[in-house]
């Protein structure tokens, strides 16, 4: 294991990736604990408590959720799977059963390394302080309040759309996904409804974003769900 830094789990069975990427991360200053099968990756992260897990849900004794699910029954450290696997249904399932973002390979180190700054700068965030107050360019969110303001003045949000943005903003710089999103906004007997998504997602974008056509804020993640973007890191990487 390497000496400074946030200490990150690598669960990856390919020798050659586990050693990329613990180059990448070592050269930023990060410590690297690896683990080639998910049973180690879940002992690693019982030993270790990793600050942040990479992994890969291809590995060669369990299918990597299975460790989303051990880790996600004692410990709040993010997840970033990465995978080849590029289907929607693969990544919505890893995401719902905990993971918090979701990189298909191949993936460029710069764009690995804005994910691991964001997820490490956002786990104290998770569950912001009910009087938090969020700026989104000249968008001003007094969750305390519950006022909407643009340029000063008060935004008319209605109450689906306010909890759709408070829900995001909550989960700010994660992808939640849309069954995530229908469950918290409109109940637990909602899950497929998407199209409600769609039509609250396009009226916040009218009224909060500056170009409703190139979304700064309020992103899709075709086929998964939404993204509220506060980091620049996203979209910069």
């Amino acid at each position: 294991m390497s000496e400074a830094g946030p200490l990150i789990l690598i669960v990856e069975d390919e020798v050659t990736v586990r050693r990329s990427l613990r180059a990448i991360l070592v050269d930023r200053g990060f410590r690297v604990v690896e683990a080639e099968t998910a049973a180690e990756g879940i002992q690693r992260s019982r030993e270790h408590n990793p600050d942040l897990v990479l992994l890969d849900l291809g590995l060669p004794d369990r299918d990597g959720l299975g460790v989303v699910t051990a880790l996600r029954s004692w410990s709040l450290a993010p997840v970033i799977v990465l995978s080849a696997r590029g289907q929607e249904d693969d990544k919505i399932t890893a995401l719902d059963a905990g993971a918090d973002d979701y990189l298909i390979k191949p993936f460029s180190a710069n764009e690995l390394l804005a994910r691991i700054r964001v997820a490490l700068r956002h786990v104290a965030q998770r569950s912001p302080s009910r009087d938090a107050v969020f700026e989104l360019g000249d968008v001003q969110v007094d969750l305390g309040r519950r006022i909407v303001t643009r340029a000063g003045q008060e935004v008319h949000l209605t109450p689906h759309e306010y909890k759709l943005l408070e829900v995001l903003l909550r989960h700010a710089d994660r992808v939640v996904t849309h069954r995530q999103l229908l469950q918290e906004v409109w109940g637990p007997g909602h899950g497929s409804e998407t199209r409600y998504l769609r039509v609250y997602m396009v009226a916040l974008r009218q009224k909060l974003e500056p170009v409703p056509a190139r979304p700064r804020w309020l992103v899709t993640e075709p086929g998964v769900g939404y993204r509220l973007r506060l980091d620049r890191d996203l979209a910069s990487s």
